[in-house]
């Protein structure tokens, strides 16, 4: 197995709910306050039970000191890369570098054009995505020339980039499919799969998947962080996957993290004692295993 050797993030995922705006907030500053890492929000902007994402993870940043935000995952289709990549850009510099971009090809077309967006077929969005990473890697190259790409569905014809992040923000893609997958070998930093849609058993392969591809272009595999947004519950005794208590928990995921070099672990719960719980009795529970699993790896 490949040693990613990426040190451990934990975090929570939550629900952008427009009528528990300030309770959402409140769940992200308690995410900070017990600890962990980041704060990430769905993006579904056709949505209309839910807040805008990228308006609400600036209220987020605004209200935290040192947690890190992200959506989970930026729709492409409804958000432009080029003025995506300065919203990121700007939002990182004013948080000093507390931004990360989880990025997707899109989903439920029938929202996507009803605001507007193109209706793309899964071949089409994969190619928008590729295009749409170049047109925000480019844009972020302050100082560079002028930008152009002139994709099938992403064009930019001699933009000026900048400003540059504040830090190396890493684009996480939400990727499931074969050339997804592909793409995510190739160009993006993260790998961001849901627990729900993908669980353990089938991380194995699809890792696979993104390390040939990484290699074929000339990359190693551990410039590709694995990231996993989880869901679970402390009942129980243990029978399946985060269905039991916190110890099942963390041996579960310092086995995933041993064995399949998942190295960020993004709690999918709007309940205010879970996140404490996990924060409490998870996360230093995973760090001692992981420590002792690979002592001269960063945990």
């Amino acid at each position: 197995m490949t040693d990613y050797r990426h040190d451990l993030l934990f975090g929570t995922f939550l629900t952008p709910s427009a009528q528990d705006a300030g309770q959402v907030v409140e769940l992200a500053r308690l995410t900070e306050q017990v600890g962990l890492d980041l704060a990430t929000v769905q993006d579904h902007p056709y949505q209309a039970r839910f807040l805008d994402t990228w308006t609400l993870l600036s209220v987020i940043a605004a209200h935290t000191t040192t947690l890190r935000v992200a959506p989970n995952v930026a729709n492409l289709p409804l958000r432009p890369p080029a003025v995506l990549a300065r919203s990121v850009a700007t939002l990182d510099i004013l948080t000093g570098g507390r931004v990360e971009l989880g990025l997707g090809a899109g989903a439920f077309w029938d929202g996507i054009a009803a605001l507007g967006g193109p209706r793309l077929d899964p071949a089409e969005s994969v190619t928008a995505l590729e295009e749409g990473i170049a047109v925000i890697r480019a844009m972020w190259a302050a100082g560079g020339p002028t930008v152009r790409v002139d994709g099938t569905h992403h064009r930019v014809r001699g933009a000026r980039p900048g400003p540059a992040p504040a830090h190396d923000v890493g684009i996480w893609l939400g990727a499931y499919k074969p050339r997804m997958l592909r793409v995510t070998g190739r160009l993006a930093d993260g790998w961001l799969p849901s627990s729900s849609y993908t669980g353990p058993d089938t991380l194995p392969a699809l890792n696979r998947a993104i390390d040939e591809a990484a290699e074929s272009a000339d990359r190693r595999p551990a410039d590709v962080r694995r990231l996993y947004n989880i869901a679970g519950s402390f009942d129980g005794t243990g029978g399946g996957f985060l269905r039991g208590p916190a110890g099942v928990w963390a041996e579960q995921l310092a086995e995933l993290t041993l064995e399949q070099g998942m190295s960020a672990y993004i709690l999918a719960s709007d309940d205010p004692d879970q996140i404490r719980r996990f924060a409490a009795e998870v996360v230093p529970a995973v760090r001692e295993l992981v420590a002792a699993g690979r002592p001269t790896a960063a945990a």
